[in-house]
């Protein structure tokens, strides 16, 4: 049938322009001459017909008529049909035969219109929602909203004495919350002569955002250290208890005895028991002064062998425990109480567990370390000792995040590989070289009595030192170059009474802010030496970058007594907020209040002295995290 009607009609049998395709018609006449009699109907589906070139048949009621849609360039298209061409059978047009009315097509017309108009509006209307949304009402991001001060109240005040606490990011919304120590007194209970009875203790974990209480947990006594680490935990000290619980809820994952007194933070080690997760390692007193080095599992919390014993014969504070990684890889304890001496892991490992066999974590020796024992026995390794007592013993590297008691092998290992800074008690200053413990330089300085700072003040690549000295009512803020001893930047100011370690923060310019507390700067043109502050007593925070050395600028200031700080970071904004927990007195006879205060950094804007042009707080902060 197709056959003879193509034969009648005299249609070429050629190849279509696209796709490789061959018109229907056309092939049943080819050389094969197929006895199919299959018709090809082709109809326009959603208003719109084929681009390939087809044949269609349309039937009518005088008779059949065939139409060709072609694509050529003379053609014009058009949604729903095309362009009608009618073919003429032997050359004489019957515009009677065949023919769609008039009517009929306009309703075909109208119908896909209606079709495509169904279809593009809800499109468009989406598109339209998409962008108002994306571009006119853009979402905002975590960090932004970040207040601009929170204070919130925690407790009582248990005198003045600094509360334990760590900055660690609890909900994973990239801002640091606060985990913090927290003493309560029961107003319900009257034993007035068992007053041990009638404090709570508890530790908190605070929203870093708005200073909102995250979660609260009990304790039976007053915590000693809070560490974190991942994957979200936090250890939990108190002088007879190790407690491992959720830092997203506080729930208790294991809880073990201590032993002996703890006196002590943990440090993580490398993992001993071949469970992949870094072990713990802490220092306990008995009731004869005698200082013993325990190992606990990271993952269970339960003892590691039997404690090892020192007996030191020094007097003074206790330094360490420190873990150290030499520039070959061996691991080495650093402790001591008014020096500092060191002891190799493997020993440690040998006499917990009485094994010879160590792992492999622990089989490296140092020569320039092992050299320095005066035999081949368990002993000591000195690292420092001298005349005085040491105060403190830092590594002299930034970045550490010593205020934020991190609790991982990575923290441990940022100390390591760097020189150490030594404090004496007579304030003298040194460094010693790590790679062969000598004394790189010394100076002398007056009544330190708070923790060095450390950070970039120079651009020599070495860090620098923040030190405070206080006495006769005045305080003196200094800045040492780290590599060679010599002052870089000093200040005069009345002394705000209790001394508060100093923060760095690293810029991504490559130096530090410094930031301290102190009063009222002393005035430049006068010779002072002693200051009586008045009462009540105004701590200022101040905040100096070291391209304008002669200006500083103050962020906060209060009436309140300091107890503790750190500073937050927020990853995503790259900004930073301070932190710090303050001791506020009450009126009558009841005990003062516990409160944390959170203050971003950018917001200095008081100026409190100027000798050249004033700068702005307006600068990106880079968070080295430990």
């Amino acid at each position: 049938m197709a056959t003879a009607l193509s034969r009648a009609l005299k249609l070429p049998g050629k190849k279509g322009s696209e796709l490789g395709e061959y018109d229907p018609l056309t092939q049943v006449d080819s050389e094969d001459d197929s006895e199919e009699d299959d018709l090809v109907l082709n109809y326009p589906r959603n208003g719109l017909t084929s681009h390939s070139r087809t044949a269609t048949l349309r039937l009518g009621q005088e008779g059949v008529e065939l139409q060709e849609e072609d694509e050529d360039e003379g053609d014009t298209w058009r949604h729903g049909g095309g362009k009608d061409r009618r073919c003429k059978a032997g050359g004489v047009a019957d515009d009677g035969v065949g023919l769609v009315s008039e009517g009929a097509g306009q309703k075909a017309k109208v119908q896909a219109a209606v079709r495509t108009a169904a279809f593009v509006v809800p499109l468009i209307g989406a598109a339209m929602f998409v962008l108002l949304f994306a571009f006119l009402l853009p979402c905002q991001r975590r960090g932004s909203q970040r207040q601009n001060e929170w204070e919130t109240e925690v407790g009582h005040a248990g005198g003045v004495m600094s509360p334990p606490m760590a900055l660690w990011d609890v909900d994973g919304d990239g801002v640091e919350d606060l985990l913090i120590s927290v003493m309560r007194i029961n107003n319900s209970s009257q034993q007035i002569s068992y007053p041990a009875n009638i404090k709570e203790y508890s530790v908190v974990a605070l929203h870093g955002v708005n200073g909102s209480v995250m979660w609260t947990r009990s304790l039976k006594e007053p915590l000693f250290s809070v560490q974190c680490s991942a994957p979200n935990t936090c250890l939990l000290i108190t002088s007879t208890l190790l407690s491992s619980v959720n830092a997203s809820t506080g729930k208790k994952l294991w809880e073990v005895p201590a032993g002996d007194e703890v006196v002590s933070q943990a440090v993580a080690v490398p993992d001993l028991q071949g469970d992949s997760v870094p072990d713990l390692l802490i220092a306990t007193v008995d009731q004869e002064s005698v200082i013993s080095l325990v190992l606990h599992s990271g993952l269970t919390g339960s003892l590691i062998g039997q404690p090892v014993n020192f007996n030191f014969t020094t007097q003074g504070k206790l330094i360490g425990p420190l873990l150290h990684e030499t520039v070959l890889g061996a691991y080495y304890i650093l402790i001591g109480i008014g020096k500092v001496e060191a002891v190799s892991l493997s020993d440690v490992y040998r006499n917990v567990t009485g094994h010879t066999a160590v792992p492999p974590s622990l089989s490296v020796k140092d020569p320039v370390w092992e050299k320095q024992r005066k035999n081949n026995s368990f002993t000591l390794i000195p690292i420092y000792s001298g005349v005085d007592q040491v105060l403190y013993f830092l590594p002299l590297v930034t970045g550490v995040c010593n205020n934020h008691n991190n609790l991982d092998l990575d923290s441990s290992r940022n100390s390591s590989r760097s020189d150490w800074v030594v404090v004496c008690v007579n304030s003298q200053i040194s460094v010693i070289r790590e790679r062969d413990i000598h004394t790189t330089w010394t100076i002398n300085s007056s009544s330190i009595h708070s923790h060095p700072a450390v950070g970039y003040f120079n651009d020599d690549g070495v860090p620098d030192l923040l030190i405070q000295q206080s006495a006769n009512g005045i305080r003196k803020v200094q800045i040492i170059d780290g590599a060679q001893g010599q002052i870089l930047w000093e200040e005069e100011f009345v002394c705000p009474r209790l001394v508060l370690e100093g923060s760095t923060i690293l810029t991504t310019s490559g130096q530090s802010v410094f930031l301290f507390w102190a009063g009222d700067p002393l005035p430049l043109s006068k010779n002072v030496t002693k200051v009586s502050p008045p009462e009540p007593f105004l701590r200022r925070l101040f905040l100096l970058h070291p391209a304008y050395p002669t200006i500083l600028q103050e962020l906060t200031s209060t009436t309140d007594t300091a107890l503790t700080s750190a500073v937050s970071y927020d990853d995503e904004q790259k900004d930073v907020s301070y932190v710090v927990v303050v001791s506020r007195p009450v009126s009558g006879l009841g005990p003062g209040v516990q409160l944390v205060k959170s203050t971003p950094v950018r917001s200095c804007r008081t100026q409190i002295r100027t000798r050249e042009k004033p700068w702005s707080c307006e600068h990106h902060f880079e968070h080295r995290s430990s």
